[in-house]
């Protein structure tokens, strides 16, 4: 079998030929590639999966699995399908069934699309006989999917091929496959971006200015390691926070308003006034009312009532974007002729696109107009004995502005202007 590419490094070229008869590694019965973004693991590991796949067997079933199906189709199956068709292989998509066949000299397989999102994901598995599983971001996953996925690979043959960026120390698959990649029968490889030949250095230089701290560690360098401590440390007083005189001219007729809430029925809820200028978040002011402190908890109308007052000194938000929970809270909103949008509750996506805004001063929160978003980023902390257990969240005290200020990056800028 002939492969005609552009150049790949080292790195890459052993995740293409780790199966094949004359590699050293070809009883190993997985690969896994863990380290930095961009470093051309997935497009190495993709292309492999499926030469492997044709050269290997014919009439078989295989699996790619990615956090979900939207995105594994985007990050994975759309790039590969043009490398493979630009290499004469026959590729039909099934939309309907979430596979795709590839028919390759005479040779014919199908290979089924699955979403690791949760605990249910492993039921959508159960009953498939496999030849091979591919795992986009397997760190994402809950364990008890990637053991059913692996279960089901009872083909003579059939093997393993995992990718992730790096989580927790005491991640599942750090402590289970990783640690124990011999163990595993597993050949390990480690990525960082100067793995990827095709990465020019302005690019590189650019990926490493949007991280710092724990998620620099990670995203960059590539390590396994511990995020402890203050959650926001890369936070700078003078730089994420504003005074009236600081407003660029204009700003609120000009830029975006959105109004995103943290809504809570004893816990406080908070709203953020937030005007978006296509570079950077400007949060105007904060509303913070909790029933626990106050002694009384307000109706939806009674928020509603105080949204109207709120947001009465500029144009009307564009949305006003909301804790997916709270849906008597929602439908009030649309009967004042609100309009609506279900916040990105993804905690972890959440707190590292905030990050990213946050350390490239792109953030910016009214320095005497939000004294409890101010105080609680002081305060929001991972939690250290949920790491323990190799979980990653944050502390859950005092952090309902924060959790408002994510939503607010997670869902109107990240999809946007923040990828990895």
């Amino acid at each position: 079998m002939s492969f005609r590419f552009q150049p790949f490094s080292r790195k890459q070229k052993q995740l293409l030929t780790w199966w094949m008869p004359q590699s050293p590694h070809k009883d190993r019965d997985a690969i896994i590639a863990d380290g930095s973004i961009r470093a051309g693991k997935t497009l190495a590991m993709s292309l492999s999966f499926v030469f492997f796949a044709m050269e290997n067997f014919d009439g078989q079933n295989f699996a790619l699995a990615g956090k979900t199906i939207g995105a594994l189709r985007r990050n994975v199956i759309t790039p590969l399908k043009k490398m493979l068709q630009s290499r004469g292989y026959q590729v039909t998509e099934h939309l309907t069934r979430n596979s795709f066949t590839v028919r390759f000299h005479g040779r014919e397989n199908e290979f089924y699309l699955f979403s690791g999102r949760d605990e249910r994901s492993q039921d959508l598995i159960q009953g498939f006989t496999l030849a091979g599983v591919f795992f986009d971001e397997v760190a994402l996953m809950p364990e008890s999917f990637v053991e059913q996925a692996t279960g089901r690979c009872s083909v003579d043959g059939s093997k393993y091929w995992f990718n992730c960026n790096p989580a927790g120390p005491f991640h599942w698959f750090k402590l289970k496959w990783i640690d124990r990649a011999r163990e595993m029968n597993a050949l390990h490889l480690h990525f960082t971006m100067d793995d990827n030949l095709s990465l020019p250095e302005r690019i590189k230089a650019r990926y490493r200015s949007l991280y710092s701290g724990v998620f620099f560690q990670r995203y960059i360098l590539g390590l396994w390691v511990m995020a402890e401590g203050v959650i926001y440390d890369m936070w700078d007083d003078a730089a994420n926070t504003f005074e009236d005189s600081d407003v660029p001219p204009g700003l609120k007729n000009s830029a975006v308003r959105y109004i995103s809430v943290d809504y809570g029925t004893q816990n406080a809820t908070v709203f953020g006034d937030w005007y978006d200028d296509g570079d950077t978040l400007w949060c105007m002011k904060e509303y913070y009312y909790s029933g626990r402190t106050e002694g009384v908890q307000k109706e939806d109308r009674a928020y509603v009532d105080d949204m109207d007052a709120f947001i009465a000194d500029g144009p009307r938000p564009r949305y006003v974007i909301v804790d997916p929970s709270a849906a008597s809270f929602k439908v009030s909103l649309r009967l004042r002729g609100y309009r609506t949008k279900d916040a990105d509750n993804d905690v972890l996506e959440g707190i590292r696109a905030t990050s990213t805004m946050v350390s490239k001063r792109k953030l910016k929160v009214h320095r005497r107009n939000c004294p409890n978003l101010i105080m609680e980023r002081a305060g929001y902390v991972w939690d250290d004995k949920a790491a323990n257990r190799g979980e990653e969240k944050p502390l859950k005290q005092a952090d309902h502005a924060m959790d408002m200020m994510r939503y607010t990056v997670k869902t109107i800028v990240a999809p946007r202007r923040l990828n990895r």
